[in-house]
C-alpha cells in the first residue's frame, strides 16, 4: 500500500519501522524540529529522525487545519491510507477524506476509555487493571471514530508509564499491520464508559499530602519521567522518582520517619529522590546528608 505516516514521539517509531518494512511509506508528517538539550539546538523529533534513516521524505508543517495548500499537497500523495500515531496536530476533514481508506489512528487505550492526549499516564494514574491499543478510523471528533481492532493487556500493580508506553508502542506496531492486512469491519464506539485524558502540565506532577498514599504512589509512577512527580521542601523542589504506599497515620505532610510522609490515608515511603541540579539517588543516601523539614 501507499501509506502516509503521521507521528512524532518515540511511541510512534516502531509503527513507522514496521510499516516501512512491508509497505511503501511515501511521506512522513512530524512535528517541526524544536530546541532541545542544554544548547537548545533545533532537534528533529524521534519520528523525523527515524524517517531520515529510512530514506522517507519528511514534512513538518506547524499547522494544517486551515492551510488549503497543505490539504492539496497531502491529497497529491495519492495514498491508500494514512496512519496516525501521536502526531500532535488535529486533521481537518479534507485530509481525513483524502486517502482511499481514510486515516487510521493507533490509540494507546481501550476506547472509549481515555480519549485524548495522555491515555498512558491516565491509565497508570487511575490504577486501571488493563490497558491496550485501539485501531480506529479517524473522524472530526476527538478519538470518537469507529474501531477496527482492539487488544487488551493486564497491568500489574506497580506498572510505570515508561513500562506501559513501551509495551503499547510494540503492540500498536503489530496491530496496525494486522488492520491493514485484514481490513476488519468497523464497530462504532459506545458512549458509555467514555473518559478523557487531558494534555499534561507541570502542575500534574505535584504531590498533595492530603491525598491517599496509594493515589500518590500512582502519581509518581504515572508522571515519571515527565512531567515528574515532586514536592516542595525548604524552598527546593524535590523530585520523586520512586515511592511506595505503606501503612501509617499522622497529619498529612508530617514526617513519620526520615523518608516516610504521612498522607490523607496511609503514608508514602520515598525511595528515590532528586534535589535541584543534582543526580537522582536512593532516598537513604540523599537523606544522610540532607534532612527534610518535619512538616512538608
Amino acid at each position: 500500500m501507499r501509506i502516509v505516516f503521521m507521528g512524532s514521539p518515540d511511541f510512534s517509531v516502531p509503527a513507522l519501522r514496521a510499516l516501512a518494512a512491508e509497505h511503501e511509506v511515501v511521506a512522513v508528517y512530524a512535528q517541526p524540529p524544536r530546541p532541545a538539550n542544554r544548547g537548545q539546538k533545533e532537534t528533529p523529533c524521534p519520528v523525523h529522525q527515524a524517517a531520515l534513516e529510512l530514506g522517507i521524505p519528511v514534512r513538518t508543517p506547524s499547522r494544517v487545519r486551515k492551510d488549503v495548500a497543505e490539504h492539496e499537497a497531502f491529497a497529491a500523495l495519492d495514498a491508500d491510507v494514512a496512519v496516525v500515531a501521536a502526531y500532535g496536530l488535529i486533521l481537518p476533514r479534507p485530509m481525513l477524506d483524502a486517502p482511499r481508506r481514510g486515516c487510521l489512528n493507533i490509540h494507546a487505550s481501550l476506547l472509549p476509555r481515555w480519549r485524548g492526549a495522555a491515555p498512558i499516564h491516565a491509565a497508570v494514574l487511575a490504577g486501571d487493571a488493563e490497558s491496550g491499543i485501539t485501531i480506529m478510523r479517524m473522524e472530526e471528533g476527538l478519538d470518537t471514530g469507529p474501531m477496527l481492532l482492539k487488544e487488551a493487556m493486564p497491568l500489574h500493580p506497580r506498572i510505570t508509564t515508561p513500562e506501559l508506553h513501551d509495551a503499547l508502542s510494540a503492540m500498536g506496531a503489530r496491530m496496525i499491520l494486522r488492520a491493514l492486512a485484514e481490513n476488519p469491519p468497523e464497530v462504532p464506539q459506545p458512549e458509555e464508559g467514555a473518559t478523557y485524558a487531558a494534555k499534561l502540565t507541570k502542575a500534574d506532577g505535584e504531590l498533595h499530602w492530603a491525598e491517599p498514599a496509594a493515589a500518590l504512589e500512582r502519581r509518581v509512577r504515572a508522571m515519571t519521567p515527565w512531567p515528574g512527580a515532586y514536592f516542595q521542601a525548604g524552598g527546593e523542589t524535590i523530585r520523586v522518582h520512586d515511592a511506595i504506599a505503606e501503612a501509617g497515620s499522622g497529619t498529612p505532610g508530617r514526617l513519620l520517619a526520615p523518608d516516610l510522609v504521612a498522607c490523607g490515608e496511609g503514608a508514602l515511603r520515598l525511595r528515590r529522590l532528586q534535589r535541584p541540579g543534582r543526580a537522582a539517588m536512593e532516598a537513604g543516601a540523599l537523606l544522610r546528608g540532607y534532612s527534610l523539614p518535619e512538616r512538608l
